[in-house]
Order: structure tokens, then sequence, then C-alpha cells
């Protein structure tokens, strides 16, 4: 058995910075990765897929060529095998970057393996056996496949980062944030793309507004959605895959070449061994977890996606902040002081922060509602980029921002105004004085701001 003063199971986004806040306190830790250090956004998230995003806008962009002024003397084709090289090799540096940079803290013991629950405190890996006062989980979560499509070939976000060309035709089960992000981009690398989303508006999360928005900057570029169709059987086809489909508008069959499968996540708790624990989990099996992300077993933590407490890169790092800070601050940050915030990273952005529109509307408050569509706004017109609006929802008595969404040119860096004023409980009125660079989107802000109507009084 080996002692440690800490162990964290997985190297995701909050383990790494834990590990190194944990050895700067003189503790003897042990982080256990079976797998990648980095977890899902270095290696089959956030960096490969908005490094493919990126190549896919380039493409996209010189496609478009002829209304900037410059004409392409032959078609643009997609060199997959470059697109994926050029992934590759960004994911690598960032990967081999962090592995560096564990690899130099004194104290920390890197473990390659598959981590299991023993006992609340005893953790085996392979052969070893690890004991510490304090444990953290951070292990993340997987791809959800549907029992329908198991007898097909199929990719999830994790296996479609080893594609090196341009299927012929995509079908993408599920119309939300990641498959949103596939269809866009493998359209405009060439593939023909059908989107299934079984509710009847994509991204059901967002206002029916925005969702109506998204589809119709999406069908200009010759996606295919249905709607309120879920798949009921799968079967191999000559041409590739054949689908069974029970839609509003009564059975059908849909083809194609290959199927990403996009239709939620699971948390990476089913072989953890947390049987051997007294460790609670909810009834979807993630990791219950109180403000400070403390399991029901003292000296167990739950950090990043398996808490359910957020599901994004930026929440798992948040997560180690709560975390340190209640080690070795103790100035009570919890995750209840979180103020909702994550993107969409179409082409272009949906970045939304606080409420939607519909939540707020099912409070007592007394609403004001600001709205201005991209159109209206010079820098997007100058840069071709018109698609998309954005709208603000505020408490009229308090005058705070309840929430806001950008569907619109640089709306993912834009709307990060918005949340710090939020964060600091301001009025709204403060952006009003503010003097924006012109030409920018986000001096359109005050002016949205300035126009406020109310909605439901």
């Amino acid at each position: 058995m080996t002692h440690y003063d800490a162990i964290i199971i997985g190297a995701g986004q909050a383990g790494p910075s834990l590990a190194a806040k944990l050895v700067s306190k003189g503790e003897k830790v042990a982080l256990i990765e079976r797998k990648w250090l980095g977890g899902t956004c270095v290696n089959n998230g956030c960096t490969p897929t908005k490094t493919l995003i990126a190549s896919a806008k380039a493409i996209h962009t010189a496609k478009r060529g002829s209304e900037f002024g410059f004409t392409i003397h032959s078609p643009v084709k997609t060199d997959m095998k470059t697109v994926k090289r050029r992934k590759d090799e960004i994911v690598q540096r960032s990967s081999q970057g962090l592995h560096r940079w564990l690899s130099g803290l004194a104290g920390l013991d890197i473990i390659e393996g598959h981590a299991k629950f023993l006992e609340n405190k005893i953790i085996q890996v392979g052969n070893k056996h690890l004991s510490a006062p304090k444990i953290f989980i951070n292990i993340g979560t997987r791809a959800q496949v549907p029992s329908e499509v198991h007898n097909i070939p199929y990719f999830t976000n994790s296996t479609i980062m080893d594609v090196d060309f341009v299927p012929e035709h995509l079908i993408i089960l599920g119309g939300s944030y990641i498959g949103l992000e596939f269809a866009q981009m493998y359209r405009r690398f060439g593939s023909k793309v059908t989107v299934i989303e079984s509710s009847s508006q994509l991204v059901p999360r967002e206002d029916s507004d925005v969702s109506i928005e998204l589809k119709k900057i999406l069908e200009k570029e010759e996606i295919e959605f249905l709607l309120g169709a879920k798949c009921i059987r799968a079967f191999p086809h000559a041409n590739g895959i054949k689908l069974e489909l029970a839609s509003n508008n009564g059975p059908t069959t849909l083809t194609g070449t290959h199927l990403l499968v996009a239709t939620g996540r699971l948390p990476n708790t089913h072989d953890l061994g947390l049987e051997n624990t007294d460790i609670i989990l909810n009834k979807r099996g993630y990791i219950e977890a109180d403000d400070f992300l403390r399991t029901n077993v003292e000296g167990v933590w739950a950090l990043g996606d398996v808490n359910a407490q957020g599901a994004f890169t930026h929440t798992a790092y948040n997560d180690f902040e709560i975390v340190a800070d209640t080690l070795f601050q103790g100035t009570n940050k919890g995750a209840k002081n979180r103020i909702p915030c994550y993107a969409l990273f179409t082409d272009p952005p949906l970045a939304r922060i606080g409420i939607t529109e519909t939540e707020a509307l099912k409070t007592n408050r007394k609403l004001l509602k600001g709205h201005r569509p991209f159109s209206k706004i010079a820098r997007a017109r100058e840069n071709g980029e018109e698609n998309g609006f954005m709208k603000v929802i505020i408490d009229a008595d308090t005058e705070q921002i309840l929430g806001a969404t950008i569907l619109g040119l640089n709306g993912d860096e834009i709307i990060h105004g918005m949340l710090d004023l939020m964060y600091v409980k301001a009025s709204y009125k403060i952006i009003l004085n503010a003097v924006h660079i012109h030409p920018t989107v986000s001096e359109l802000i005050p002016t949205m701001l300035g126009e406020l109507k109310p909605i439901n009084f």
C-alpha cells in the first residue's frame, strides 16, 4: 500500500491544476489517468473541435471569395488528411506541454491506469494499492449511444477525431451543441449533412426564437433537419447505413454513408468501483456533491462534469478554484455563486449567460427586454456576417441583467462584458455611460439597452 496526502482520479481540466496547488503546499499527490492527460477538452473536445472549426471556416470563406472581391481559379477542395494533421499537431502540442509541466512538479506521481475504489479511501490501479485522506474524483463523461444503433458503425465526438476523409453523407443523431458544431463543420468540408433531433426545435435548452434563427442560418448552408424524429432501428446498407425513424409526420427511412451520435453524455462512474464505497450517486449516475463539491463521504470531492453541476471546461476549472479556496483560503466560494455561461461554437457562435427569456417569464419579476438584429450592426455588415441577433432580459425593479443571448459575429467574446456586470450585481445603466470603440459589435449593446421594452406587464 502506498500512502499519499491526496489522490486525484482523472487529469481533465480540474485535476492538473489541483495537483499543482496541492504539491505547492508540500503535499504528496498521486494523479491517476487511464487515457490522456488533459481529458476531453485537450484531446477530443475544445482544442481539436475548435481547430477543425477554424479549418472549416477558412474553407467556407474561400468559397465566398467573390463576395469579398477575390477569385480562386480552381474549385475549393478540402484536403481532410491535412486538416486532421493540423488538428493532431495542435492537440499534441497542448498535451505534451501539459505532460512536461506535470512531470516537473516535485511531489507529484503521475500514475497511468484505470482507478477503482476498493474502499472509501483505498484505490487500486493495476496491481498497486493507494490510499489518502483526501480523494478528488475528476473522471468526466462519455458519449451516450442509444441501443438502436449498436448494430451499425457509428462515430462519437471522440472517434470522429480519427477521420481523415470527407463523408459523402453524414447523418447526425442529436441537434444540440455537439451535433450542430459537427454538422456545420462537415457541411463546410463538403459532406451532405442531415441532422435528426427528437425535440420539436434545435438546442431545446434555448428560447424558441434562438432555435429558429440558428436553424435558418444553418439551412442557408444546405444542412438538412428532421425535427421531432427519433431513430427506432438502424441497419447496414449498401451505401452505408439505413435508419428507420418515427416522426411527427409518421414513419420514414433515411440512408447515409456515415453516422455521428450526439445524443447526450453519461458519467464515467460505471467502472470506478463506487459500489465498494458509501459515495452516493443520483439517478442518472452522477456523483452527488454539495455547493463546495464535497461528496457525502468526508474527504472525497467530485469535480468537473461528473458532479452534474456544469458540463464545460470553464466550470470544471472553477470547480478546482472552489476546492482550492475551501482547502486553503476558507472564503466559502461555492458553486451557487456561479452564473451559467456557455457558447455553441457554430459560425456565427451562440453565446448565453444567466437565464433564458422563457425562464424569466416564469418568475414574478417585472421584465424589460432589449433586442437588436445583427443586420443593423455596421461591423457585422462590413464583415458580411449579418446573421443572428442579440437580446438581453432585465429585472425592471433592480435594473440587473438576468440573462442575455448573442447569436452573431464574435458573440462568444462580446457577451463577457454583460456577464461581468452580472457578477457585481450592477445596474445595466452603467453600460449606457460607457464609451465603446467604433466600429465594433460591442458598441451596439448600449444602444440595445437604451431601447428596452416591457415584456410581461
